[in-house]
């Protein structure tokens, strides 16, 4: 029963996440959760238990099926915005959980709009946000960072972004640093149509209490500022470089 007891959890937040219309983040959890049932009927020795959890396993599958169809169909309208409110003091927000399930073998580009990558701290979440894309885009081969210099840090910036820079290669990914005095926005845009645009960037991890706590290294359990996640689809950007 616990094996159950978790598919049904993973299918409940599902179900949340669904009324919530945050439809892509439904999607992980029914197939999590699809998957634990599936494997539990293959195991499952009492036939009405088995038909009991088949029932279950249909029913969730016909509304992942639905919200497949919904997901492509506002793709391809551009209509497509799934939102999250990231509270204050909240935590559960690595940039894995925030958007990890768009990241795969359809992108080879990644834009990066922040006009604060420039602190140390600024620049390892941008170091971050690379590890993650590298482990996650096998075919990923350019990542271009847009953001604005800092005449306390500037020559400090150049340096960290730099070895990151010669570090990528290692990985055959260039990363191209463009500085802009003007740039407001703050977007990841990735070549395969999504676009997560973050409220305050990627800097709305609040400082550790000290070097020694949880949620130094992990993300998932750093405690986050208020801000607005907000997810679009858009046909119109690069596909590939050149």
């Amino acid at each position: 029963m616990n094996i159950e007891n978790a598919a049904i959890n993973i299918l409940t937040r599902g179900v949340e996440l669904d009324t919530k219309k945050r439809y892509t983040e439904a999607l992980v959890c029914y197939q999590e959760g699809l998957q634990i049932l599936v494997d539990k009927i293959k195991g499952e020795p009492d036939e009405s238990t088995r038909l009991y959890l088949r029932k279950k396993v249909e029913e969730y599958m016909k509304r992942a099926e639905t919200i497949k169809k919904l997901v492509l169909q506002q793709k391809e309208t551009g209509q497509f915005h799934e939102q999250v409110n990231i509270e204050n003091n909240s935590t559960g927000h690595s940039y894995k959980t925030l958007f990890g399930r768009f990241l795969d073998e359809d992108v080879n580009i990644v834009t990066v709009e922040d006009p604060y990558i420039r602190s140390f701290h600024q620049c390892q979440n941008f170091l971050r946000l690379c590890e993650l894309l590298v482990r996650s885009c096998p075919n990923m081969r350019h990542i271009e960072l847009i953001t604005s210099k800092d005449s306390k840090s500037e020559a400090d910036q150049r340096e960290w972004l730099g070895n990151l820079s010669n570090d990528l290669r290692k990985y055959k990914v260039r990363l191209d640093v463009k500085y802009s005095g003007t740039l407001h926005d703050r977007q990841i845009t990735l070549s395969s149509g999504w676009i997560i645009k973050i409220g305050r960037g990627l800097d709305f991890y609040k400082a550790p209490e000290n070097k020694f706590c949880l949620g130094v290294y992990d993300l998932d359990l750093r405690t986050c500022h208020e801000t607005t996640v907000d997810i679009v689809h858009s046909k119109n950007v690069k596909q590939s470089y050149g």
